[in-house]
């Protein structure tokens, strides 16, 4: 099996930069709101947008109409584009789903890491801790990571895809419904799951797995909050320099 990369960096390079106008767009976006710098229902003007990227408002619509085919962004006639915002019922089914796939991705992978996956893992765990102890902006999307990266070591390009797709919309969830206490314990969660598939030991795996992501659902919902958010145009200033950087 191929040593798992960061995927989101592959999202992120030559594919996006500004000569691919659609992509670079949605690059930005994408990555605002899996870091929840854009949270749910935030709107999403194309004159706006347009104008800070330096492009029309035909490119920034092709981007929004390729995240609303993620569901990540909500398109409603006569109203524009706006950040998702996923009610407490989708929330829970969001994590259904996404529990029951990230048990196949468990199923696939214990037994079958490379002593170089599993150090790869583990240097990432390393990184989302870096991360929040500098109080790095990426932090939140580092953690989320994680979980893209064990399911491309699963070695099923389906698999990933929708498992990418279930932790950017979880992101929205937590952006939404507060977001949830992390520090130590969502790491230490972390260390717990590569720690039982470096094992080779499939139940304590998936049940490990299967309480971080209960877990993480209840920690949101139980602190169920939402903080002023600052303007489209800051955020995509920002985030368009993060794209452009790498």
């Amino acid at each position: 099996m191929p040593v798992a990369i960061n995927p989101e960096k592959i999202t992120y390079t030559a594919a996006t930069k500004r000569g691919s106008r659609p992509d670079y767009v949605y690059a930005v976006l994408r990555l605002a709101i899996l870091e929840q710098a854009l949270g749910p229902g935030v709107k999403l003007p194309e004159d706006a947008i347009g104008e800070q990227l330096g492009v029309s408002r035909t490119v920034v619509r092709r981007a929004l109409e390729k995240l609303a085919a993620e569901e990540l962004v909500e398109i409603a006639p006569n109203r524009g584009a706006s950040v998702a915002r996923p009610t407490i019922e989708e929330a829970r089914d969001v994590f259904t789903v996404r529990t029951e796939l990230e048990r196949l991705v468990v199923e696939r992978v214990c037994g079958n890491l490379t002593p170089t996956q599993v150090k790869v893992l583990e240097q990432w765990v390393a990184g989302e801790e870096r991360a929040y102890r500098e109080a790095a902006d990426d932090y939140i999307r580092q953690a989320a990571e994680f979980h893209v990266i064990l399911a491309e070591m699963a070695d099923s390009p389906l698999l990933l895809k929708y498992i990418k797709s279930l932790v950017a919309r979880s992101a929205l969830i937590l952006g939404l419904y507060g977001r949830p206490n992390w520090p130590s314990c969502n790491m230490d969660e972390h260390r717990s799951i590569i720690a039982a598939l470096r094992d080779n030991d499939p139940k304590r795996a998936w049940k490990t797995m299967s309480d971080h992501l209960d877990g993480v659902l209840h920690r949101a919902l139980d602190s169920w909050g939402e903080d002023a958010q600052p303007s489209v145009t800051e955020v995509i200033s920002n985030y368009a320099r993060v794209v452009d950087a790498e």
